[in-house]
This record gives C-alpha cells, structure tokens and sequence, in this order.
C-alpha cells in the first residue's frame, strides 16, 4: 500500500456555505417560513448572524425575538419542506471545491460530509451536486446532542470514518465550524463565506486560512498542504 495515502488524514467538509453555494436558499427559506408567521421583511443581513449554526437553534432564537406561537419543531418542519424544493433545482457546487473533493478521491482520502442541514437536505443537495458520488458518508446536526460551536458533528463523523480526531482536517466557511472543529481537536481549513469575517478568532486560529473566501481557495493549494 501506498504510505502518503495510510498516513493521509481524513477531510471532514461542512457543506452549506463550503462546498456549495447553499446560503441564498437557506435564507430565502427562513424568510418566507418568517413571512408566513407574520414577520415580513427578514433581511440577508440579519440572517448572517446565524451561519454555521444549525436550523433548530437558528428557529429558537428568532421564535424567542418575533414572538412566534409556533414550536420550534413546527417551524423547524417548515423550513425544511421550503429548502428542500429550493435545494433540488438551484444549489451549485463551487467549482474549485469540486476540483478538491475529486483530487482528494483520486488520492484515495476518506472524506465525509457534517452539516447543521437535516440529512434529507444535505443528501438533496449532494445528489442534486453529484457530489454524492464521492461524498458518502454524512452527518446532521440533528443525530448529534449539539451543533456547532459544539463538536459533536465532527466527532461522530470521524467515529463513523473509524479515525481518531487527531486524523481528521475539517474545511469550514463560517466561525462556529471553525470552533467547533478547534473543539474536537481537528486541523480547520477555513474558507470564509463571507471574507469581512476571516479576522475573527476562530478563523485566526485555523490551520490553513484563505482570508479572500471561495474567491482565493485554490484546490492545488490546499491539496499540497494536506498531502505533502
């Protein structure tokens, strides 16, 4: 066996934000659920104090801000449907990230998906992609005790990989993931969703950081740091 690839760590890739280009619908979906329960004009701009945290804690805070008589679980469900219809005709992969996935896939990299999205979404949009095909093992927020910050979600994917911690790289695009990676004693390449963020403590932190977002990734780049 090849020794470059026994000694190659696993990637664990959050996917909202990361690897494709999912937060238009994500906020389009939390503002029309919040239009429907009375709470018109939601922006992008208050929306963006929730990425990389999951749906259910996302809904908790806002049913607490706006009042709303619907459960958690109620507007969780609804939310759901709506990103879902959105997610099977308009999520696009971004292109240098596909370009990674398929470098690393042809190294033989064991790579799993864990995501704040619901498994339905997150298998929706990896088939949509075609990223399933090399992606096929994921997590969701919503099998583990807590999301991001927290590292639940990365842990259980690298215990369903059967790696150690120590083993594993996650790549993240927004502060939480790069926390929560920090947490379960994982290496973090951060890719800024949003580059005014990449000063932030937990993006300062990373192993590997391109400041500039998806506009400076480099997927030879970042190969050649994770596979010397």
């Amino acid at each position: 066996m090849n020794s470059s690839r026994a000694q190659a760590p696993s990637v664990l890739f959050d996917l909202d934000g990361t690897l494709v280009d999912s937060e238009p619908n994500a906020y389009e979906s939390a503002r029309l659920l919040l239009e429907r329960h009375g709470v018109p004009d939601f922006t992008w701009e208050q929306n963006a104090r929730f990425l990389g945290i999951s749906n259910r804690e996302a809904l908790t805070v806002l049913r607490t801000e706006y009042g709303i008589a619907a459960s958690v679980d109620e507007l969780l469900t609804g939310q759901d449907a709506i990103y879902l219809e959105l997610a099977r005709t308009s999520t696009e992969a971004f292109p240098e990230m596909r370009t990674f996935v398929e470098m690393l896939h042809g190294r033989g990299v064991a790579m799993a998906v864990a995501s704040g999205s619901p498994r339905a979404a997150i298998e929706t949009v990896l088939k949509g992609t075609g990223l399933g095909a090399y992606l096929t093992e994921y997590v969701s927020a919503e099998e583990v005790a807590h999301g991001k910050p927290a590292p639940d979600v990365f842990l259980e994917a690298a215990r369903r990989l059967g790696v150690a911690p120590a083993g594993c790289v996650v790549v993240e695009d927004a502060a939480p993931g790069a926390a929560a990676a920090r947490a379960a004693g994982m290496r973090c390449i951060a890719v800024p969703y949003v580059p005014a963020t990449a000063g932030d403590p937990a993006f300062a932190a990373a192993d590997l950081l391109f400041p500039g977002g998806q506009g400076e990734f480099s997927a030879q780049a970042a190969c050649a740091w994770l596979l010397p």
